[in-house]
């Protein structure tokens, strides 16, 4: 029987710490791609080649060997609905790709969310550690931590000379992507952002939307991750990462400093206009919504909002996505239906009349 629980509710349990500088850095995450020796890749492989692979590596997660991490639950993508994989994508669990190409495709998933690990994707194997707040080198410790659970089970495609082989070249070598979800909107109002991003990219790092390569970044949220994985060292990876982040957190920082130094009024009246709309709007669709979340966020973190908090604001960036508002509805919607129930759940959960702990606590 398939453990639902990662559908009743918004926060996965991970995200409802708040880690260092979570003011801007959502989240922090560490994915490790991994193929099997003499298996073809997935995008090659024939159905009962995936389905061989798929069998070999959540054997591995029900033999109890991964609990040494942490406990961990085993679900075959095919036995869910194609809302419950929505969902599972909208919270980050998995990716587009794997939810659209379910037949061979497994997740194991730590109880806490915090860890999930999916079979069948672009390639055989891909771990994902996630930590709230800026603890990259954190995630990277778990994350490595599982794949060597899993190379002492299974043979590993590697080369001396290239590293670990992927599906896409850009991921040969180590093999890790490790990336920051950053909430950047005073860079954004005090249009630095573009210098900022363009500085970004001339150091090997790539800056994406809330979903990743393809996604707009909306509500002013900006992944920043790693390009390179080859001819690099995965301690070389993550420093890089980490000076970067920090110094984008310090310009961010002197970027609230100025606007409330030179522009508070301004600011007071951005953030309660969007407070405003968000507690009494009938209707509201995604990118609005994300927008004038994104203002609310800033005025929390100001200290001009006082009566809400983070992580209100972290379950609604998740609720208010098509897949969890049918799912928390239970009923299927258009998008202007979808826009009226997300602008009634963000006035319910804004004014207190439901349970902040996320649906279904």
């Amino acid at each position: 029987m398939v453990n639902r629980r990662f559908s009743q509710q918004a926060l996965s349990e991970w995200m409802k710490d708040e880690g260092p500088e979570s003011d801007i850095v959502i989240s922090s995450r560490v994915r490790i791609a991994r193929n099997l020796r003499k298996h073809p890749f997935p995008m090659l492989a024939t159905n009962q080649q995936s389905e061989e692979v798929m069998k070999q590596l959540t054997e591995i997660g029900r033999s109890g060997k991964l609990n040494s991490a942490c406990p961990f639950d085993t679900i075959v993508l095919s036995e869910l609905t194609e809302l419950e994989r929505r969902v599972l994508v909208e919270k980050h669990l998995i990716s587009p790709n794997l939810a659209n190409e379910s037949r061979s495709g497994a997740l194991i998933l730590s109880d806490n969310e915090s860890v999930s690990i999916m079979i069948n994707e672009e390639d055989h194997l891909r771990i994902q550690c996630l930590y709230p707040g800026f603890q990259i080198k954190e995630a990277w410790a778990l994350a490595s931590k599982v794949d060597d659970i899993f190379e002492e089970a299974v043979d590993y495609a590697f080369d001396e000379k290239r590293g670990y082989l992927t599906t896409c070249p850009t991921n040969v070598g180590t093999g890790i992507r490790c990336s920051v979800m950053m909430h950047l909107p005073s860079l954004v109002l005090t249009q630095q952002i573009n210098r900022i991003l363009s500085a970004i990219t001339q150091v090997g790092l790539a800056v994406r939307g809330l979903y990743g390569e393809g996604s707009e970044a909306v509500g002013n949220l900006f992944q920043i991750s790693n390009q390179i994985t080859l001819g690099q060292s995965e301690n070389e990876i993550l420093e890089n990462l980490h000076s970067v982040v920090r110094q984008i957190i310090e310009h961010e920082k002197a970027a609230r400093e100025r606007l409330m130094a030179e522009s508070r009024i301004r600011i007071e009246d951005r953030v309660n206009r969007s407070f405003g709309i968000l507690s009494h709007a009938s209707i509201m669709d995604s990118k609005e919504a994300a927008q004038r979340l994104s203002d609310v966020r800033l005025g929390v973190d100001l200290g001009l909002l006082k009566d809400v908090t983070p992580r209100v604001l972290n379950e609604l960036i998740v609720m208010t996505q098509p897949g969890f508002l049918q799912q928390t509805f239970n009923e299927k919607m258009n998008p202007e239906l979808r826009d009226i129930r997300r602008a009634e759940l963000i006035r319910k959960q804004l004014s207190g009349h439901t349970d902040h702990g996320g649906v279904g606590e």
